[in-house]
């Protein structure tokens, strides 16, 4: 079987690059492992960002109609629901300066309804390795479906396989991942009282808390904890754990009969980030959580993933034709450019992440004076959240960090960028 495209993987990755790759006539073969998606507390907000993108390819808006959410603001908060440090996305000059908040399965199945004709899907596919030429160049997968292996032809193969993928390893490329320090404990609150329509992070002694509305009246908590604070806990260690976490953020309170009922239910995620060194080989692109993955303080994650599908599809679309040299040509183009970004992103969610999770003495001081100070300073905030809204780069200088800790007066701190 020969095609032009191979994506590995049905994630957002996977179904983003098969809507822009899709989008450009190419015929398309999408492949996943899982028969059918499974519900995971993972990537729900959209940054305006990507919404750009995702309004192009027809995916926001079938999201909206199945009910999506739009957050004016993502905002730092005192444990007693004070705001530190707020970022008024409505301030952005672009259409759609909001963040979409739906949960994964919905976003999955927007991403799906969008695939374009010339893709097809199959489900409860294994790629297990790329198929290569005498030369060492990926020209195809090896796939095993109903028992049976064969191997498809094309163009241009895409990882989009997650974190552990099969298909970067035995490209030979790795991913340095680095574990935090902590775990993410993940609820669904339901029949809880109504919260503002904002995503909302808790600065506590214990870590981050952070919170945002889903449709239906549902409520996604996150807390953090230790890396086996709640394994094996029954019913009453449970109900204290609960209890702790109110107690430690006063502001939950209303919610705290729906996380009692929620807690059962829970999913412990382990947070990680990581950055291939390198994102092509020859014949092979990696998107998605195949190559690089953040902490998601900041939303950045399935963002990222649609930046990488984009990208993608425009440096295809440059290259004219699909024979290996300009196909290989594109990829380098590909690789180079996001990598740079993605360093970026890795940057801007890590320190995020750092100001609300580092629990060491210095990390609370620091953390701490970097949300007051960046709160009250309008040029840094506006620099920071066009960083996290995927609107383009502009990086902090050291002397902004300065600033941002408050050890320098900055004279231009009610103004905005000059970039703006």
């Amino acid at each position: 079987m020969n095609v032009d495209v191979v994506v590995c993987g049905a994630g957002v990755g996977g179904l983003a690059a098969a809507c822009a790759l899709g989008r450009l006539g190419l015929r398309v073969l999408l492949l996943e492992k899982q028969p059918r998606p499974r519900p995971v507390a993972k990537g729900e907000v959209f940054q305006p960002g990507a919404l750009r993108v995702l309004r192009e390819w027809g995916v926001s808006g079938l999201l909206e109609r199945a009910g999506a959410l739009r957050l004016d603001r993502l905002v730092a908060r005192d444990r007693d629901g004070t705001a530190r440090m707020a970022l008024d996305y409505g301030r952005l000059p672009v259409d759609g300066n909001w963040l979409l908040a739906h949960d994964y399965p919905a976003i999955l199945h927007a991403f799906t309804e969008a695939l374009p004709p010339s893709v097809e899907l199959r489900r409860g596919v294994l790629a297990d390795e790329p198929a290569r030429s005498p030369d060492g160049r990926v020209t195809g997968v090896t796939l095993t479906e109903d028992g049976a292996r064969r191997t498809v032809s094309a163009a241009l193969v895409v990882a989009a396989d997650g974190i552990s993928s099969r298909l970067r390893r035995a490209a030979g490329i790795d991913l340095d991942r680095r574990e935090y320090p902590h775990r993410l404990v993940a609820m669904e609150l339901t029949g809880a009282p109504e919260v503002e329509a904002d995503f909302s992070a808790y600065v506590t002694a214990r870590g981050l808390r952070l919170r945002y509305p889903l449709p239906g009246g549902r409520i996604r908590l996150y807390a953090q904890a230790g890396p086996g604070e709640l394994r094996g806990a029954g019913p009453g260690e449970l109900d204290r754990w609960a209890a702790a976490l109110v107690r430690d953020t006063p502001a939950l309170a209303p919610l705290e009969d729906a996380i009692h009922e929620a807690l059962p239910r829970r999913q412990t995620l382990p947070v990680v980030r990581a950055l291939a060194p390198r994102l092509t080989v020859p014949g092979l692109a990696l998107v998605g959580d195949c190559g690089h993955v953040v902490h998601p303080m900041a939303a950045q994650g399935m963002n990222s993933a649609v930046a990488d599908a984009d990208r993608l599809a425009e440096v295809l679309r440059e290259c004219g034709d699909l024979t290996a040299a300009s196909v290989d040509r594109a990829l380098h183009a590909y690789g180079r450019a996001r990598h740079a970004d993605l360093v970026q992103v890795g940057r801007t969610s890590h320190n995020a992440a750092r100001m609300v999770t580092d629990l060491s003495w210095t990390g609370r001081l620091l953390g701490r004076r970097a949300l007051r100070y960046t709160g009250a300073n309008d040029r840094i905030r506006y620099t920071v959240m066009h960083n996290m809204a995927g609107l383009g780069a502009h990086p902090l200088t050291p002397l902004d960090r300065l600033h941002q800790i408050g050890l320098l007066p900055d004279p231009r701190a009610r103004r905005r960028p000059v970039w703006a």
